[in-house]
């Protein structure tokens, strides 16, 4: 098949999400696809036929992840000067495409406008469609949604610029907490707070990535990861950083954490969570494929945080160590993923 893997964009996950594409790429032209990585902003500059682009057999994939990065610098200035945000050749080249496999993370790429255009357009994708991205995205909806459908979640309240004045009884918290942004991802901008100081401090860097930012209770015990594809929980993953939390750098630093896959629970407790994972990505809409964060007390009460639409797909990422487990490679969970969504959207291929 005609592959595009779209990354980068102008997110704060651009990086990771272009290492994710890296990946990606790579394992579906060792499945013999004609894969080629580009970026959703930047574009691609396109020499001729468009179908040369995928014809290429001495396609550089570390080359075009070079070209990539090499707008880093100037993206500030880009986004600045330009009203459209599909660059050079995306659009055209996504529609030349059989498939588009999205390696995209964060805001204009994981939201749902990618794909709402690509709906509009009758381009295939991978991934979930644009309302329940768009769900998901929102971590105050994402509650409210998983609260509806009784799946457990962290008390919690979503805050605008000036409403932090506010005290946090008036919203039935108390210290510590955790502060993060609303609709940001790769757990850029989270912050944990024990102090009155570190709360101020932890809600104006928060604020610095988004006029909205959510408010919840700390849950202190163990972290967890479920994903599920085709509405089926994977085996669970359990992260336990050498350093501080799952942050963006323990997410992303090869050796930051110890992961254990299966985790080790209880069968009810491991019955439990899967059982939750499958209910908040129905409760969301989610088609195809997610990985649903969750945490535990030492009592046993589980609560789950968040929905990721695009999981990761870097080498330290957790779905596809989930899927090993079950026998299932880093290249065959790619080419699962695509013939998944395919058929989901009546595109066999």
């Amino acid at each position: 098949m005609k592959i595009v893997v779209l990354a980068g964009g102008t997110s704060t996950e651009r990086s990771v999400s272009i290492t994710s594409g890296t990946m990606v790429c790579k394992a579906l032209r060792e499945k013999n696809h004609q894969a080629v990585l580009v970026d959703v902003f930047c574009g691609i500059d396109v020499k001729g036929n468009l179908e040369d682009v995928f014809a290429e057999e001495a396609y550089d994939i570390d080359k075009a992840a070079e070209y990539m990065h090499s707008f880093d610098a100037g993206l500030n200035e880009m986004i600045e000067s330009r009203r459209r945000f599909f660059g050079p050749n995306v659009l055209e080249l996504c529609e030349a495409a059989d498939v588009v496999f999205l390696a995209l993370h964060g805001a204009n790429g994981e939201d749902g406008k990618v794909q709402a255009t690509f709906d509009l357009l009758g381009i295939p994708y991978t991934g979930t469609g644009y309302l329940s991205s768009a769900l998901a995205m929102d971590k105050s909806i994402t509650k409210q949604f998983f609260r509806a459908h009784h799946v457990p979640t962290p008390n919690g309240v979503t805050l605008k610029k000036g409403q932090e004045s506010e005290p946090l009884s008036g919203f039935g918290l108390e210290l510590p907490v955790v502060v993060k942004p609303c609709c940001g991802g790769s757990s850029v901008g989270v912050y944990i707070a024990h102090t009155n100081e570190e709360y101020w401090q932890a809600m104006k860097d928060a604020f610095s990535y988004e006029p909205e930012v959510v408010v919840e209770e700390y849950i202190e015990g163990r972290e967890f990861s479920v994903g599920v594809v085709d509405g089926k929980a994977y085996p669970i993953i359990e992260i336990a950083p050498i350093e501080g939390f799952y942050d963006y750098t323990n997410k992303y630093k090869a050796g930051a954490t110890v992961d254990t896959c299966p985790a080790v629970l209880t069968e009810e407790q491991t019955k439990e969570m899967q059982k939750h994972a499958e209910d908040g990505a129905a409760a969301l809409g989610i088609e195809n494929y997610c990985r649903l964060d969750f945490m535990m007390r030492k009592d046993g009460r589980m609560y789950c945080l968040e929905a990721n639409t695009l999981p990761g797909m870097t080498p330290t990422s957790l779905l596809p160590q989930e899927a090993q487990v079950l026998g299932i490679s880093y290249s065959e969970l790619c080419e699962l993923l695509i013939q998944l969504s395919l058929r989901k959207r009546g595109n066999n291929a």
